[in-house]
């Protein structure tokens, strides 16, 4: 399913592979039916764990920095077009700081906007001279206009998604994780079981565990080893067609 450099590979099962590495030093051998990337947001976020840097061994979180930020996003909307089947998807998710730069590299890579989703959540950072920001945005993007997968979640399925935040007091998480609920829609819309998900910055492991709930193979990439703990721990708690995971791999 993939080539890489790195010899820091978990493979949960014959259809789930976490490697440890950058992204733009791995090939895949088989093209993704979707990508879901929900990447750094080049704002100089601070998080009680890391989540991205560009070496592999630090593990203090680091930012893309603002001016490598176009380069940088760039590279991963383009490495994600090359890995991506032609009738394939991709959700990208950002936030508003830098979403000049997020539109230009989607343009300038080649990809359809088919929608901009709005996910509004339930809190933000209290501010006092401008109004708390609670939305990210979730471009739904396509090489093909004319062939994609859309199974619409609902009759009047709008692009305005309404979903609560996860809060997880005193637990060391990637900084800023998308709920469940925010990634399984964006995977059963855009996605068949037995289809191939990959997520070229897992973080977490959120895309991971959704698709072992929902039947997709997965190929998740995260250069930073110090979320590996964080990520099994996600999988043991998972359960599979009722039943609960129980994993046994070395961390």
């Amino acid at each position: 399913m993939l080539k890489c450099r790195s010899d820091n590979i978990v493979k949960v099962d014959e259809d789930h592979i976490i490697v440890f590495d950058d992204f733009r030093n791995v090939e895949l051998t088989e093209k993704a039916d979707m990508v879901f990337a929900d990447p750094p947001f080049g704002i100089g976020f601070k998080a009680n764990m890391a989540t991205y840097n560009r070496s592999p061994d630090a593990l203090s979180y680091v930012e893309v920095p603002s001016k490598e930020y176009p380069a940088f996003i760039k590279s991963l909307v383009e490495w994600c077009y090359t890995n991506l089947k032609d009738d394939g998807s991709m959700w990208l998710v950002s936030g508003w700081n830098n979403l000049r730069h997020v539109l230009d590299a989607v343009e300038d890579v080649g990809f359809i906007t088919l929608n901009h989703v709005i996910w509004k959540y339930q809190f933000g950072v209290f501010t006092r001279r401008r109004f708390v920001t609670s939305h990210y945005h979730l471009l739904l993007l396509v090489k093909d206009k004319d062939r994609y997968v859309f199974n619409k979640p609902e009759h009047y399925a709008e692009d305005v998604w309404i979903i609560k935040r996860q809060y997880q007091h005193g637990e060391a998480t990637a900084g800023n994780e998308l709920p469940d609920e925010l990634v399984e829609r964006c995977i059963y819309t855009s996605s068949n079981k037995d289809d191939l998900i990959v997520d070229p910055v897992l973080g977490s492991g959120t895309t991971m565990k959704v698709c072992r709930k929902m039947g997709r193979r997965c190929i998740g990439i995260e250069i930073n080893p110090a979320l590996k703990g964080r990520i099994m721990r996600k999988l043991e708690n998972t359960r599979l067609h009722g039943v609960n995971l129980n994993l046994n791999l070395s961390l």
